[in-house]
C-alpha cells in the first residue's frame, strides 16, 4: 500500500483491476494535484484467495495506516472488492467469518470500467481460456508492443513512463496464473443483492473502447436498481483503462463527485 497526501483530505482508495497493481494509475494520481489523500493497492499474486479473504486483507492494511472511512474507487476487477467491503456497511450483512462488521466505513464509490456481477455470463470465462491458450512467448511479443505504445504515448510523463516499464516487468508466468484465478472469482461472485441495498453514492467512469466490459448494460443495471447510484460518464475516446487513457477529465470529474457538486 501506498499513500499519497495530507490527511485532512478526502481520501480516495484506488482498487486495480485484473493486473492487481498501481502500475496503470500513476497518470490518474498525478492528474488529481494532490487534491485528495490517494491510496494505491498492490493485491498478492495469490491463486487460491476468495473475495472475501482479499477484502478482509484490504481492510486489515487501510485500518492499519489509520484510515477507517473513505470512498472507493473500483477499477474493473477492483469493483468487487468495493461491493464486499460495502457489504460490511449494510444493517443485515455480516462480512467477517466471526460476524463482525466491516469497521472501514465506505463514504461512497465510483466504478471505473466496473460492474456489479459481469453482465457477460461467459466472458470471464472466455478470457481465462484465452489467457491459458497464450504462451509465454506470445504474452512477450503483446507486451513489448504494449511498451512501444507506452513510450510513445507517455513520452512527456516521465514518471508515467516508469510506471508503464514497472506494469511490464511484473508480468510474470505467476501473476497471469493470478489474473486467471481472478477471473474464476469475477464468475463465482453475485455482489448485486449489496448494489440493491446500497444507499452511498456511486458514480460510474467509461470509456467507449471498451470490448471487455459492456459499461451501457452496468449503467442500466444501476439506474434500475441500485438506489446509491447518481450519474456516470463515458468518455468517447477512452479505453477499458480510463482512468489512464483520459486521466485529467476523469480526476477533474471525480473531484466534482466527491464535493457533491
Amino acid at each position: 500500500m501506498r499513500v499519497f497526501g495530507d490527511a485532512a483530505l478526502p481520501t480516495l482508495i484506488h482498487l486495480p483491476g485484473l493486473h492487481g497493481d498501481w502500475t496503470l494509475v500513476t497518470g490518474f494520481r498525478i492528474a488529481l494535484k494532490n487534491r485528495v489523500r490517494f491510496v494505491e493497492i498492490t493485491y498478492p499474486r495469490s491463486l487460491s484467495w476468495s473475495i472475501e479473504e482479499y477484502t478482509n486483507a484490504i481492510e486489515h492494511a487501510l485500518l492499519s495506516q489509520g484510515i477507517a472511512h473513505g470512498w472507493l474507487i473500483g477499477e474493473s476487477f477492483g469493483s468487487q472488492f468495493a461491493w464486499e467491503l460495502m457489504a460490511g456497511n449494510l444493517p443485515d450483512t455480516s462480512r467477517h467469518v466471526d460476524g463482525s462488521k466491516t469497521r472501514f466505513k465506505v463514504d461512497g464509490i465510483i466504478l471505473a470500467a466496473g460492474f456489479v456481477k459481469h453482465p457477460w455470463k461467459h466472458g470471464p470465462g472466455l478470457l481465462r481460456w484465452i489467457g491459458e491458450k497464450t504462451t509465454m512467448k506470445q504474452y512477450a511479443r503483446e507486451l513489448k508492443l504494449y511498451a512501444c505504445y507506452a513510450r510513445f504515448r507517455y513520452r512527456h510523463s516521465p514518471e508515467v513512463l516508469a510506471s508503464m516499464n514497472e506494469f511490464v516487468a511484473r508480468r510474470t508466468d505467476l501473476d497471469r496464473q493470478a489474473m486467471r484465478h481472478r477471473l474464476t472469482l469475477i464468475e463465482q461472485y453475485d455482489p448485486r443483492p449489496v448494489a440493491r441495498q446500497t444507499q452511498v453514492p456511486v458514480y460510474y467512469l467509461a470509456g467507449c473502447l471498451d470490448p471487455l466490459v459492456p459499461w451501457f448494460l452496468v449503467r442500466g443495471w444501476l439506474r434500475r436498481n441500485c438506489p446509491g447510484y447518481r450519474t456516470g460518464r463515458t468518455f468517447w475516446l477512452a479505453d477499458h483503462n480510463v482512468l489512464g487513457s483520459c486521466s485529467a477529465q476523469a480526476a477533474d470529474l471525480v473531484m466534482k463527485w466527491l464535493r457533491g457538486d
